[in-house]
């Protein structure tokens, strides 16, 4: 009789739980814009990685240990579309994240994911945001120092990000990033192409101001 080899199970590590990519419409929109502006900021740098909503796992052989950052980025990794990040693939410690928080998610967001931003992924600064201001606070940022995290100081209303050059607040309401150095905020594509339709209407009616000013000239003579 032969004998049958058995093979061992391939271990699986999913893409997805199937769960919402955020509790809001809000946080949908919040999470998708800072991930474009921070990739927008960092488009020159091939070695800078942007990404959110995503399954990272940190131990290898080990599905379970899983976390889903909202908001990361990470030097050392090529722009190349990720399905998953696995930190023994890819940079094993993480720079920046952002953590979109909610009265249902404050709790895991102020603890077992601090400690595992802190601990296991030493990320360099983390952040906690909340786009309905219903926890407190609701706006918070940490730094690792010394392998342990600290409270970040606000500077002019603002949280300054040393891993991102720039300064994380508020705009009319909504979270944006700020440009110390240009002494400048930034948004979205969508908000730059409101930006510049409304500039040049400006044009337009000060041209045309300019066209009947010069004809009430020319009427004179």
């Amino acid at each position: 009789m032969e004998r049958k080899i058995a093979t061992a199970p391939t271990l699986v590590y999913p893409e997805s739980d199937g769960e919402p990519m955020a509790e809001t419409g809000r946080h949908v929109r919040l999470l998708l814009d800072m991930i474009e502006m921070i990739d927008w900021h960092f488009r020159d740098a091939p070695d800078v990685h942007v990404c959110g909503n995503m399954f990272l796992y940190y131990e290898e052989g080990n599905p379970r240990k899983v976390i889903s950052p909202d908001v990361f980025m990470v030097r050392g990794v090529s722009k190349k579309d990720l399905r998953t990040y696995k930190t023994w693939e890819q940079q094993p410690y993480l720079d920046f994240v952002l953590e979109l928080a909610s009265p249902s998610t404050y709790t895991k967001d102020f603890n077992e994911k601090k400690m595992i931003y802190e601990k296991i992924l030493r990320v360099k600064e983390y952040y906690i945001y909340d786009p309905y201001g219903e926890i407190h606070p609701s706006f918070i940022g940490f730094r690792l120092v010394d392998g342990s995290y600290e409270e970040i100081e606000f500077v002019e209303g603002r949280l300054p990000s040393e891993t991102l050059g720039l300064e994380l607040g508020e705009r009319d309401g909504v979270l944006r990033l700020y440009d110390p150095i240009k002494d400048a905020w930034f948004g979205p594509g969508r908000e730059h192409a409101a930006e510049a339709e409304a500039r040049a209407q400006h044009a337009e009616e000060e041209l045309a101001k300019l066209r009947a000013a010069l004809e009430r000239l020319q009427r004179s003579e």
